[in-house]
């Protein structure tokens, strides 16, 4: 058929029919985001997606029609015309991050490729109510809007759905907050330690109030996805612990979530029969046995056992690496590695693995990390990953 082409071997496997249009723009951009400032050429492009010229041309086309890319030079050529480079623009498009701690709301506001041009953050209850947090988010988001982006007309009453539907760049807010809830649909669960959130529709309602769209996961599902956006390859686990304890999983490349995007609970596995009560009403909890090492000043004992667990679970899904984040964390960083580094390392030796111990990292981002991630639920999919 004139016009169409299957996918080249070895390449990313575009196809040129007008159902996968989307999906082969986002391989597109993909790659003009690797290509960075020195630009792609089409060939090339064409080349790496196993697109034909003619489709390629269509997408960038439309591409730069949107703002998204422009032409960055010629490269030097080598016999015939030289050919035309084209880069991604990193400020046409935005999105917000927004996490929602216990106690704490921080939002930022990230380009194309990520790189955090604005932040906010304040104090939060998130047991005030769902109104009261609503708003909160409304606000924040207003304001980080408003402080960085030009509108693209005119700010209408001065309300949060004004100022965000001024801003023609934005693509919409990322929401991440404790667990459980339910991310395709974007409905709270049993929050631990706040119950009254159970069956509330944040996406939905914060989608009506903000008039933009919205997507809510998990704030452990969030920073593994953005981690997995920056670099972080293979099969890792996330290990989150502030006011709580959750892990975000990345399997192959791919956030984890499960079917009923309940993967990564990891703070309520019970690893002490009748030991200390925890929120979430079972007795015993890695959580709890943490959090109550850490009110103690116990550092030590709290990241021995973070790394029981972490030894349970690499044991389980055979992961390469463990990542540690989280205020708490954050605040005795080499204890926590170390600690729980030598919980793997003993764990190995009982079991005599030939490749040696699980390594542990301190997760880079810091306090950001996990609005960071947020905001990769909206840029993800315009690049084609599969777990956004």
């Amino acid at each position: 058929m004139s016009g169409t082409g299957g996918a080249m071997s070895g390449t990313a496997g575009g196809a040129n029919l007008l159902a996968l249009r989307s999906h082969n723009t986002a391989l597109v951009l993909g790659l003009l985001r690797a290509a960075g400032d020195e630009g792609v050429s089409r060939l090339e492009l064409a080349a790496r997606t196993g697109l034909t010229p003619q489709a390629v041309s269509k997408i960038t086309a439309r591409l730069r029609m949107d703002g998204l890319a422009v032409q960055a030079g010629r490269r030097a050529s080598t016999g015939g015309k030289p050919p035309t480079l084209l880069r991604l623009v990193p400020q046409a498009r935005h999105a917000v991050g927004v996490h929602l701690d216990r106690d704490e709301l921080r939002t930022v506001l990230v380009d194309l490729v990520g790189t955090v041009v604005g932040e906010r953050s304040t104090p939060l209850n998130l047991g005030a109510g769902a109104q009261a947090v609503v708003e909160a988010v409304a606000r924040e988001a207003e304001g980080l809007v408003t402080d960085v982006l030009p509108p693209s007309g005119s700010a209408g009453s001065g309300t949060p759905t004004a100022a965000l539907a001024a801003a023609g760049s934005l693509l919409g807010l990322g929401v991440a907050l404790p667990g459980p809830l339910d991310h395709t649909r974007g409905v709270l669960h049993r929050v631990t330690g706040f119950p009254e959130w159970d069956g509330f529709p944040l996406r939905d309602t914060l989608a009506r109030r903000l008039g933009a769209p919205v997507v809510v996961d998990k704030d452990t599902n969030a920073a593994a996805l953005g981690l997995a956006v920056g670099g972080e390859s293979g099969s890792f686990s996330y290990l989150h612990l502030g006011t709580g304890l959750g892990a975000g999983l990345v399997i192959g490349g791919t956030v984890h979530r499960g079917p009923r995007t309940g993967a990564g609970e990891f703070g309520h596995q019970v690893i002490q029969l009748d030991g200390p009560p925890c929120t979430c009403g079972n007795r015993g909890c890695i959580e709890a046995l943490c959090l109550g090492a850490v009110a103690r000043g116990a550092y030590g004992e709290a990241a021995r056992v973070l790394g029981e667990g972490a030894a349970n679970l690499a044991g389980l899904l055979d992961i390469d690496l463990v990542l540690l984040g989280g205020r708490t964390v954050a605040a005795a960083p080499d204890a926590f590695a170390d600690g729980v580094a030598a919980v793997l390392a003993a764990r190995a030796r009982r079991e005599g693995g030939a490749e040696g111990a699980v390594p542990v990292r301190i997760a880079p981002g810091g306090a950001r990390a996990v609005a960071e991630g947020a905001a990769q639920l909206l840029l993800a999919p315009l690049f084609g990953r599969p777990d956004h």
